[in-house]
C-alpha cells in the first residue's frame, strides 16, 4: 500500500461522486481512496446493496445476541461459580456492550458506508488497526461460525445420535452458505424468522420462571430465593474461600462476553440497510432493554431456579450431554415436573445456533470485502455479484465451517469448547477497536468544530462511554485466560486456546505496522465527509414511510 498521505474531503468535497474523491486524493493508491469512498469500481468489482428493512434490522439487533452462549453457556458458568457471580458478570459485560453500541451508533449513522468496522477502524485510527481489525474479526467469525455448527451438531443429537455427525455438519452449512450467497435480504429474512422464535422463547422462559419461583409449578414450590442461601450465592473456583468466590466471579466473564458477541453486526449491516440514519439509531437505542431483558433477567432466572450443585447439571457438564439436556432451562423445567418443554427448547437451541453461524458467515465475508477494499486482501474478495453479494468472501468464510468436521474424530462438546475459548479474546480487540475509534472519532469532531448536534445520533455521556468500553474489554482480555496459570490448571493447549485470539489480532498489526510505517493520522486531518454526500442523497432520495393511521405509528414504532 502507498504510503502518500490521502487528502482530508471537506464538506464541500463531500458533494461530489467517487472521480472527484480520486481527484482530491492526489497520489493516493486506489486502495486508499476506497478506504474513504467504501467502495472500488463499481463497473468491474460490483458493490454492496440496500437490501434490509427495519424489521430485519431490529430483528438482527434483537436476536444476534441471543445464541448458544444463553441457553448453553450459562449453565457452565452457573455450576462453576454460583447464581451471584454470573449475575454480576453478565450484567456487568451487559453494560460494556450498552457503552460499545452507544459509541458505534454515531459513528456508523454518521457514515454508514461500505466496509463498516474495518474501514472505521481505519479512518479514524489508522491504517494498521484497520488492517488488524479486518483480518482478527474476519477469522473470529469464521471461528465462531465453526463453534455454532458444533453446537448445532450438539444439540441435533439430543433427538438422534445414529446419523454421523458430519451429516448434520454438511446440512448445517449447506444451509448457511445458501443463506448468505443469493440476496441480502435473504439473510434478512432468515434472521427475522430465527430471532422472531428466540425472542418469543425467551420472553415465554421469563414468564415461566416468575411463575415457578412463585409456586405456580405442577409441584407448586415456590421456590423464590432458596438457592441463594443453600447451596449459597457464590461458589469457590480453585481456591476455598473469598479468594475462591472472587476466581469464580472473574472466569464467569469468559461465558458472558462469548454469550454476547454478534451484538456489533448491526454496525456491519448499516451499508446494506435502507434508511439506515432511521432505522439503526432505533435499534441502537433499544439495546438497553434488550441487554436488561434477554440477559440480566434471563441469568437471574437461571440463578433463581436451578442450584449450582444440581446433579442434572452437573451431570450434563461433566458427560458432555447432548443439546437441551444441558441446559439450565431444560433442568428447571424438569425439576419442576413440566412435560413436553424441552424438545421446545432444543429446537430453539437449534435455531439460536443455526442463525449465529448465519450472522458470523455475514459479518465475517463483509469484512472481508472491506479488507480487499483497503488493499490488505487479494481483490477477489470485493467482486460482488449483480445482486450485491461479495461471493469470494462469503466463500472464503464459510470455508473456515470445514473446521467443524473436528467434531467426527473428537467430542462436539470439546470442539465447541475450543473455539468458545479462541474466540473470547479475538472478538474482545474487536470491542476494543470500537472503542479506541469512537475516542479519536469524538475528539477529531472537536478539534474540527463539528457540532454534535448535527449527528444523526448522538449517543448519552460521551466519551465517557467510549473510554469505559475500551478499558474494559483491555481488562477482560487480560483476565480470559487467568486461570491457566495456577500450576494446578497449566496447560499448553488451554494456554493457547486462551491467547490464541491475541496473535490473531497483534500479528497482522505488527506486520503492517513494520511494512508500511503507517502513523494514526492527526485529529485535524480526520476524514468525516468523503462518502458522505452520496449516503446524504440516497436518504433524501428514500425517506422511511409515514405513518398514516393510529396502527401504522404502531407498527412503525416496533418495526
Amino acid at each position: 500500500m502507498s504510503k502518500s498521505p490521502v487528502p482530508v474531503a471537506t464538506p464541500e468535497d463531500s458533494n461530489s461522486r467517487n472521480e472527484k474523491d480520486v481527484e482530491h486524493a492526489g497520489d493516493a493508491s486506489s486502495e486508499e481512496v476506497a478506504v474513504y469512498t467504501g467502495e472500488l469500481d463499481g463497473a468491474k468489482y460490483g458493490h454492496l446493496e440496500r437490501g434490509l428493512k427495519s424489521r430485519h434490522v431490529q430483528f438482527i439487533a434483537m436476536g444476534g445476541m441471543i445464541g448458544t452462549g444463553l441457553f448453553l453457556g450459562t449453565g457452565v458458568a452457573l455450576q462453576r461459580a454460583g447464581p451471584l457471580s454470573i449475575f454480576l458478570a453478565y450484567t456487568i459485560v451487559g453494560t460494556v456492550v450498552f457503552a460499545m453500541i452507544q459509541s458505534l451508533g454515531e459513528i456508523v449513522t454518521w457514515l454508514p458506508i461500505s466496509g463498516g468496522l474495518t474501514v472505521y477502524a481505519h479512518r479514524y485510527g489508522d491504517a494498521s488497526l484497520g488492517v488488524a481489525m479486518g483480518w482478527n474479526y474476519a477469522l473470529n467469525a469464521g471461528a465462531v461460525l465453526c463453534a455454532e455448527i458444533s453446537a448445532a451438531a450438539v444439540v441435533i443429537q439430543y433427538w438422534d445420535d445414529s446419523v454421523p455427525v458430519a451429516v448434520w455438519i454438511t446440512i448445517i452449512l449447506v444451509v448457511i452458505v445458501a443463506l448468505n450467497s443469493f440476496v441480502v435480504a435473504g439473510y434478512g429474512e432468515a434472521e427475522f424468522i430465527f430471532c422472531s422464535f428466540k425472542i418469543i422463547t425467551i420472553v415465554g422462559l421469563l414468564i415461566m420462571a416468575f411463575v415457578l419461583a412463585c409456586g405456580g409449578g405442577p409441584n407448586k414450590d415456590p421456590i423464590g430465593f432458596r438457592y441463594w442461601r443453600d447451596p449459597g450465592a457464590m461458589k469457590a473456583y480453585i481456591k476455598e474461600g473469598s479468594a475462591g468466590y472472587f476466581l469464580g466471579f472473574l472466569k464467569s466473564f469468559v461465558n458472558a462476553v462469548f454469550a454476547f458477541f454478534g451484538a456489533e453486526v448491526i454496525a456491519v449491516a448499516a451499508c446494506e440497510t435502507k434508511n439506515p440514519r432511521h432505522n439503526i439509531p432505533k435499534a441502537v437505542r433499544r439495546t438497553f432493554w434488550r441487554i436488561l431483558i434477554f440477559y440480566v433477567l434471563g441469568v437471574l432466572a437461571i440463578g433463581v431456579l436451578v442450584p449450582y450443585n444440581d446433579k442434572s447439571l452437573r451431570e450434563a457438564i461433566d458427560e458432555g450431554k447432548k443439546g437441551a439436556a444441558g441446559s439450565p432451562w431444560v433442568i428447571a423445567i424438569q425439576n419442576a415436573g413440566i412435560k413436553g418443554l424441552p424438545h421446545i427448547i432444543n429446537a430453539v437451541i437449534l435455531s439460536s445456533a443455526w442463525s449465529c453461524g448465519n450472522s458470523f458467515a455475514y459479518a465475517g465475508s463483509r469484512n472481508l470485502y472491506a479488507l480487499a477494499l483497503t488493499g490488505a486482501a487479494p481483490k477477489i474478495f470485493a467482486k460482488c455479484t449483480k445482486r450485491g453479494i461479495p461471493i469470494y468472501s462469503v466463500a472464503a468464510i464459510c470455508g473456515f465451517g470445514l473446521l467443524s468436521y473436528l467434531n467426527v474424530s473428537n467430542n462436539a462438546a470439546e470442539v465447541f469448547n475450543w473455539f468458545v475459548n479462541i474466540t473470547t479474546v479475538s472478538g474482545l480487540f474487536n470491542w476494543l477497536t470500537v472503542g479506541i475509534s469512537y475516542i479519536r472519532f469524538y475528539k477529531g469532531m472537536k478539534v474540527q468544530g463539528i457540532d454534535r448536534e448535527t449527528l444523526p445520533f448522538k449517543s448519552m455521556f460521551q466519551p465517557y462511554l467510549g473510554y469505559y468500553a475500551a478499558f474494559m474489554s483491555a481488562f477482560f482480555i487480560l483476565i480470559c485466560g487467568f486461570d491457566v496459570f495456577f500450576p494446578s490448571r497449566w496447560s499448553v493447549k488451554e494456554f493457547f486456546t486462551s491467547y490464541a485470539g491475541v496473535l490473531m489480532f497483534l500479528i497482522p498489526y505488527v506486520v503492517h505496522k513494520a511494512i508500511t510505517r503507517c502513523k494514526p493520522v492527526s485529529l485535524d486531518q480526520l476524514d468525516f465527509y468523503t462518502g458522505k454526500a452520496e449516503v446524504d442523497r440516497d436518504e433524501l432520495l428514500h425517506r422511511p414511510p409515514v405513518p398514516k393511521n393510529l396502527w401504522e405509528k404502531i407498527w412503525f414504532a416496533i418495526a
